[in-house]
């Protein structure tokens, strides 16, 4: 007799992935500042959808293409444009989903849950993506075993770390991809819209008690992995959808620690 399903297996190990690769991501996104930056990836993987049906390519791919296509875009427009950062973001945030919507909206004889990939669709996880989930989240431990050290230094003064002889816009770009295929990965989870979320809460919250940056990715990887394992079991007991049910609980548990550091 088996206590659980397959599909209820893979949703876990899919949610838990996802989570212990976004810890490290997510702290370096909440130091630098890049919330705006990973809402941007987030909206756009959603054109990646669209092209992919357009092109009648296999969504996995297309969604990882684009994010990737698109990620490297943006980080080559930012060093060469005139436009602040958060306005040339919020540009391409919202022109891109738009431009999604309208190509899906067009594609009368597709058949496509634009919800799941909106809101996510955990219970869809399939093995394939728990082994894409697997090779990003070993490249993400590969990238910070070499650059741990580089990127701290780059988010304490970039002009220093570049001055010590630190590829500074090297590494950025391989963290910007990195964040990239994290968020296309993503989308059968929490979905388009609460992606970055699951990127900045456990961390916002794992700032609030963590004294050291090792300390900080540590906790932030264990509030990810709690709220997966609540978020899912919550969805399942009250039939909520899953991932606006992780994004809740990681809020919970930030208003909570927030509560308890408040000054009396």
């Amino acid at each position: 007799m088996e206590w659980f399903p397959d599909f209820l297996i893979f949703a876990l190990l899919g949610g838990l992935g996802i989570a212990i690769i976004s810890a490290p991501l997510g702290v370096f996104m909440v130091w630098q500042r890049q919330s705006y930056f990973g809402a941007t990836l987030a909206h756009s993987a959603l054109l990646g959808v669209s092209l992919g049906l357009f092109l009648e390519m296999d969504l996995s791919i297309s969604v990882i293409l684009f994010a990737l296509i698109i990620a490297y875009g943006i980080h080559q427009l930012a060093q060469h444009t005139q436009l602040s950062s958060d306005t040339l973001l919020g540009i391409l945030a919202h022109s891109s989903l738009a431009f999604g919507l309208t190509l899906l909206s067009l594609q009368n004889t597709v058949q496509i849950d634009v919800m799941g990939y909106l809101f996510g669709d955990i219970l869809s996880v399939t093995s394939t993506d728990l082994i894409l989930i697997s090779l990003v989240g070993l490249i993400t431990l590969i990238f910070y075993l070499f650059h741990w050290r580089d990127l701290l230094n780059i988010t304490l003064n970039p002009e220093l770390a570049q001055v010590e002889g630190i590829k500074v816009k090297s590494i950025q770009l391989q963290y910007v991809l990195l964040l990239a295929l994290m968020i296309a990965l993503s989308m059968k989870i929490v979905g388009v819209l609460l992606v970055t979320s699951l990127l900045i809460i456990p961390a916002a919250a794992a700032r609030r008690f963590s004294t050291t940056p090792e300390a900080m990715l540590l906790f932030s990887m264990l509030l990810g992995i709690v709220s997966v394992i609540f978020g899912l079991a919550s969805s399942m007991a009250w039939d909520i959808p899953t991932g606006p049910a992780i994004v809740l609980v990681a809020t919970i548990i930030f208003l909570m620690l927030l509560i308890k550091k408040a000054p009396n």
